[in-house]
C-alpha cells in the first residue's frame, strides 16, 4: 500500500509541476508576485527599517520555487525507487536521471506556453534541487534504518 501511495505522490507532483509550467507568463508572474508580497510584508514586520527591491526579490522567489519543487520531486522519486531498488547508487543515479529528464522536458514544454521559454539555467536549478532532495531522502532513509536496527 505504501508503494502505491509513493507512486501516487510522484504522479501528483509531476501534474502540479506541469500545471504551474503550463501557466502563461502573466498568470505565472501574478502568482509569484503574490507570494513575494506576502514574504516582503512578513519580512517588513520582522525588520521594519529594511528596504526590499520587490522586482529583484520576485526573481529570487521564482528561482527558489524551481529549486524547492524539484527538491520535493527528488525526495518523492528516490522514495519510490528506494522501495524497489536495492543498491543506493542505483537509487541516486535513477532518481537523478528521472528528475533531470523531467526538468528538461518541463523547460521544453514551456516553449509552447505563451510568454514562457526554455532556460538552461532553470534545468540546472531544478537539477540542484533534485540532488538535494535525493540527499535528504538518503539521510532520512539511513536514520530510519539505524533506528530500526536498534
Amino acid at each position: 500500500m505504501y508503494k502505491n501511495f509513493s507512486w501516487t505522490a510522484v504522479i501528483l507532483w509531476v501534474v502540479l509541476i506541469f500545471y504551474l509550467s503550463n501557466q502563461p507568463a502573466t498568470e505565472s508572474n501574478h502568482l509569484s508576485k503574490g507570494i513575494t508580497e506576502v514574504i516582503v510584508k512578513t519580512a517588513e514586520k520582522v525588520a521594519p527599517n529594511t528596504e526590499f527591491d520587490i522586482r529583484n526579490f520576485n526573481h529570487i522567489v521564482r528561482k527558489n520555487a524551481h529549486f524547492f519543487a524539484y527538491l520535493v520531486f527528488g525526495v518523492l522519486v528516490a522514495s519510490v525507487l528506494g522501495r524497489s531498488v536495492v543498491h543506493r547508487y542505483r537509487i541516486i543515479g535513477l532518481a537523478l536521471l528521472i528528475c533531470v529528464l523531467y526538468a528538461i522536458s518541463d523547460e521544453m514544454h514551456q516553449l509552447f506556453v505563451p510568454g514562457r521559454g526554455a532556460q538552461v539555467k532553470d534545468v540546472f536549478i531544478d537539477s540542484a534541487g533534485a540532488s538535494v532532495g535525493i540527499g535528504v531522502y538518503l539521510v532520512i532513509d539511513r536514520i530510519m534504518k539505524n533506528r530500526n536496527t536498534r
